[in-house]
């Protein structure tokens, strides 16, 4: 296996992306059997699956959860608003189409930092009025807030849900992601939903392992044990039932001892602000 993941030299580049770096969100949609991605994404999964095998259930469980929580949502509370952060590239079973099958009111904003995901979600979206995607940073929260493309969809008066699906384990603590979930805490009403799937610490080789792997190729991020990613939620949110769980078992019949060792790794929550 090779140590360092390098660019296809036949790949074509691209203004405004890196082709020498692995992307987060193109080496999701690899796993999920996209085809938005390039030989840096697929290198680096590759490897990933070589040395771990099995590993890329993360982000099959990732998905199936976060289905089953847009659902849940549009299917049980008022809610209609959706502001999925680091939403990643467009994939099958995305939050608009989940939401707006259920009820076609429902409005998304899609926001990644990833280039390439504003060219293929602006052009998934073009012809959908109540979904919008655009580029900025997670960590610049008060930006996203302020921009017309969120402004135009949410009506920070009603009650929203917050998506931050397999993120916020991509930020440093000295990122201060609790800061920022409370920084939309802050200002979202009553009644409003996060839902948050994280990379878990658990005493497991395989964490270790896959931590130190990403973090070699990517550069950063940090898995955390289940009372820090609760920490991450504001003081005086209501965790639903069943709290925090592995993605897998997160509002399903699977019972604790038939996740997988891999399963255990990514969890699942969802709250409400009272």
């Amino acid at each position: 296996m090779a140590d360092e993941v390098t660019q296809d030299s036949e790949e074509p580049a691209i203004p405004g992306i890196d082709l020498s770096t692995p992307s987060i969100a193109r080496a999701y949609d690899y796993m999920l059997g996209g085809k938005d991605n390039f030989a840096v994404d697929r290198a680096l999964v590759d490897q990933i699956m070589t040395q771990m095998p099995g590993s890329d259930s993360l982000a099959k469980d990732n998905r199936a959860v976060l289905v089953r929580a847009i659902r849940e949502i549009v299917q049980t509370t008022p809610v209609r608003q959706f502001l999925d952060l680091g939403s990643g590239l467009p994939s099958a079973e995305n939050v608009h189409q989940i939401a707006q099958r259920r009820a076609p009111e429902s409005k998304v904003v899609y926001v990644d930092n990833d280039p390439i995901v504003l060219a293929h979600g602006r052009a998934l979206l073009a012809e959908n009025a109540n979904t919008v995607v655009f580029q900025a940073d997670l960590r610049d929260p008060k930006a996203i807030y302020d921009s017309p493309d969120t402004r135009v969809l949410i009506d920070f008066e009603q009650p929203v849900a917050v998506i931050l699906s397999a993120i916020l384990h991509h930020l440093n603590d000295d990122e201060d992601p609790a800061g920022l979930v409370r920084f939309w805490y802050d200002r979202v009403p009553s009644g409003s939903y996060f839902f948050v799937s994280h990379f878990r610490s658990a005493d497991d080789p395989r964490s270790a392992e896959l931590q130190e792997f990403v973090q070699a190729s990517i550069g950063r991020g940090r898995w955390r044990s289940d009372e820090e990613i609760l920490g991450l939620l504001p003081d005086g949110v209501t965790v639903l039932p069943p709290g925090l769980v592995p993605a897998a078992q997160w509002r399903t019949d699977v019972e604790s001892e038939d996740v997988t060792p891999w399963g255990r790794l990514i969890g699942a929550v969802l709250a409400v602000k009272p």
